[in-house]
């Protein structure tokens, strides 16, 4: 099998609209968690009747102006912005990667993750549908497919590979990243570019979310002590992977290697999680790493960029699967989550986080838990705070969660690379 690195980065997040933006915000702990203006399009009512007022949500974001995001407009009339933060992100890391010059865009693949679809789309659809019984938008089908920015994507540069979407919840994005690991570690596509996008900011969504009672009142704190809950957001986050070998041939930059993918379903219950699921997908990423030629893996983990929802069912879920899955050594590995920074984007949020951990392990820095006061001494984690941590030597492993309801959970395992 192949061994597969990281050769390129796109990003459109609520903590910055380039990698070196959000590189920035991750590390100074800024987040992009803000309110919002009470009044919705479309609602009835200007007081939208919610329990909570923040959201991460991407901020100067206009493709039809700005010439850095620039889209054409017959891909910005066909779309919704979930899709459109998706294009412009893959364009990110197809370009600093040279993937396109560099492998026949014959065979490339692109795998990427949304859940939810064109959500702005379909509401106002269904405003004009229900309120009027007006004719909607001729595009409004190609705006609120799943598979859009995907499609987007694969127009714009006539890739002609493998093109598809994973509509997993909150496990896209690290299910796409994973499918296009092995697809790549396998020979199946020469390259891929990889991900995830999701734009559900939008009064519908919000109420669904809201009628769950698990969003936050005040703001997202992982694995606090005073944890109340998520905070939803936005955005895409894009990577660029091919072979070792192809990378090193043409002295590519490489940020990391990925060497271990594991999912599983806990058949347990829809929404409510199980430690033994996700302590079963941690154990197999890590037996995938194993299988990739790394020698005795749990012991080289030194960061693990977690789920971590800020819920207290979640966080303390997925702590236990952390014990179970790594025994005596989870206490003394360093854990935090980016939720408190860029929110939880549903099928984004996979590939947000697995860039905030490439990151880590490029820069070997570790981010913290923003916002978190006093961390919870129950779920016995070694939990960043306050400030960024040094990658510890010889630590070379770093995890990134994926825990999604109807119990799906993903785990990728990616590796420093110092040549």
């Amino acid at each position: 099998m192949k061994r597969v690195v990281v050769t390129g980065l796109g990003c459109v997040t609520p903590i910055g609209n380039t990698v070196g933006t959000f590189r920035e915000s991750l590390y100074a702990g800024r987040t992009g968690i803000t309110r919002f203006d009470p009044v919705f399009p479309g609602a009835l009512s200007p007081d939208p009747g919610l329990h909570f007022s923040t959201w991460a949500k991407v901020k100067d974001f206009d493709p039809a102006r700005d010439p850095a995001q620039h889209l054409s407009t017959g891909v910005i009339a066909a779309t919704d912005s979930g899709a459109q933060f998706g294009v412009v992100a893959a364009r990110q890391a197809a370009s600093e990667s040279g993937l396109l010059q560099h492998h026949d865009p014959v065979e490339i693949a692109i795998v990427l993750g949304c859940a939810c679809g064109g959500r702005a789309a379909e509401e106002e659809a269904s405003r004009h549908l229900y309120t009027r019984n007006a004719r909607v938008h001729p595009l409004t089908i190609v705006r609120t497919m799943s598979n859009a920015g995907a499609s987007a994507i694969a127009i714009e540069m006539g890739v002609s590979g493998p093109v598809l979407n994973i509509a997993t919840a909150c496990a896209s994005g690290t299910h796409a990243i994973g499918l296009a690991f092995q697809m790549v570690r396998a020979g199946i596509a020469p390259a891929a570019i990889t991900g995830g996008y999701e734009a559900p900011l939008t009064f519908g969504f919000l109420r669904a979310w809201d009628s769950m009672r698990v969003v936050s009142p005040t703001s997202c704190r992982p694995f606090a002590a005073d944890r109340d809950g998520m905070t939803l957001g936005e955005g895409a986050a894009m990577l660029a992977i091919e072979p070792l070998d192809a990378a090193l041939g043409r002295s590519a930059h490489i940020y990391a290697e990925i060497v271990g993918f594991g999912m599983s379903a806990d058949a347990h219950h829809i929404t409510q999680p199980r430690a033994e699921g996700a302590a079963l997908a941690i154990r197999r990423a890590l037996a995938d790493a194993g299988e990739s030629g790394v020698e005795q893996p749990a012991g080289r983990v030194g960061y693990i960029n977690a789920h971590g929802t800020g819920t207290g069912t979640n966080d303390a879920v997925e702590a236990a699967a952390i014990h179970q899955a790594l025994g005596a050594l989870a206490p003394r590995i360093p854990v935090s989550a980016t939720k408190s920074l860029t929110g939880h984007s549903i099928g984004a949020t996979g590939a947000i986080e697995a860039l905030a951990t490439v990151l880590a392990l490029d820069g070997g820095s570790l981010p913290y838990a923003a916002g978190v006061g006093e961390v919870d001494l129950t779920l016995a984690l070694d939990v960043i705070t306050g400030e960024s941590r040094v990658l510890e030597e010889n630590k070379d492993i770093a995890l990134s969660n994926s825990l999604a309801f109807g119990g799906l959970n993903t785990v990728l395992a990616f590796r420093r690379y110092d040549g």
